[in-house]
């Protein structure tokens, strides 16, 4: 499969690379990208255990076109150099990072990646990072992070974590998240990669997460950590253009690309007055759109 940095991805859905149960045919429920975990739900004594099952889950399943993420164990264990050559080997898309703290975090394992491609055959950057930050430092430290490496496509807010470092606990109000979420999505943005939210995990809650998913959504992110098939189609619906959205945003694109050519800067459509600053969002709508595979119109 070959990688996109700027691909559909408002889905990133855990599971626990260790079973077979689990990781078998995960792409019925249509998840954008399925997080294979070698770190928190792996024990100790099982982590050369789920590598072969990982490998194995890598080399022989097809995840029809289901992105493949690993999370590899934090870069203080004895782990993730072996996590990485086991996925890398394997053929994997991506390598997810744990409790990210610093642009050097990027670089040690970028250079382990380009080391497992060059060993096992994988073409040089086929294989993407993303890093999750989990602690205040790291939150401090984001746009040093995004910009570490021209693999890393992408950032995500780990909060059960992070809020422990903050000294506070997860409320599920989202007041606790707030600064680390805008402070992430500020960092991405400047620095042209993506931004996925931290998992929710009162899966009883559907209001809640419903709630969760569409404050997010409001805050620029890209998408979000799920640990459930059941809240797939919350997110997929949410961070896919309603058909009003996508109609304004055609709209907008024919009547920017026309005045332009007649030298008019403002003008109104449906009522809203639109300048030239509205283009990038409206063509981002559509382009959305096409990748969600709602968009029937001929931009």
């Amino acid at each position: 499969m070959n990688v996109n940095k700027k691909r559909l991805r408002r889905t990133m859905m855990f599971l626990n690379a260790q079973k077979p149960g689990l990781i078998k045919d995960p792409y019925i429920y249509k998840p954008d990208s399925i997080i294979l975990d070698l770190e928190d739900a792996v024990a100790e004594n099982q982590k050369d255990a789920a590598r072969f099952s990982l490998y194995h889950a890598l080399q022989e399943i097809d995840y029809h076109g289901v992105e493949r993420v690993v999370r590899i164990n934090a870069l203080d264990t004895p782990y993730w150099k072996e996590d990485i050559r086991c996925s890398v080997a394997g053929g994997c898309d991506l390598i997810r990072i744990p409790k990210t703290e610093c642009a050097q975090d990027v670089k040690l394992v970028e250079s382990e990646v380009e080391y497992a491609e060059r060993e096992f055959g994988r073409p040089k950057g086929s294989v993407l990072i993303m890093a999750a930050i989990e602690s205040a430092r790291g939150v401090m430290k984001a746009l040093d992070i995004c910009e570490a490496s021209d693999r890393l496509f992408g950032i995500a807010l780990s909060g059960g974590d992070y809020t422990k470092d903050l000294q506070t606990h997860i409320t599920g109000t989202g007041v606790e998240l707030m600064g680390a979420r805008q402070n992430l999505v500020i960092a991405a943005r400047a620095a042209g990669v993506q931004c996925f939210d931290t998992v929710y995990t009162d899966l009883n809650n559907m209001e809640g997460f419903r709630q969760d998913v569409e404050i997010i959504h409001l805050m620029g992110f890209d998408g979000k950590s799920i640990i459930n098939p059941r809240q797939i189609n919350t997110v997929h619906e949410i961070f896919t253009p309603s058909l009003k959205d996508i109609i304004f945003a055609e709209k907008v694109v024919k009547e920017i690309d026309s005045k332009k050519a007649q030298g008019i800067g403002v003008f109104t459509v449906d009522g809203k007055m639109i300048d030239i600053a509205f283009y990038d969002g409206a063509k981002r709508t559509i382009e959305l759109a096409k990748a969600s595979g709602v968009y029937k119109g001929d931009l």
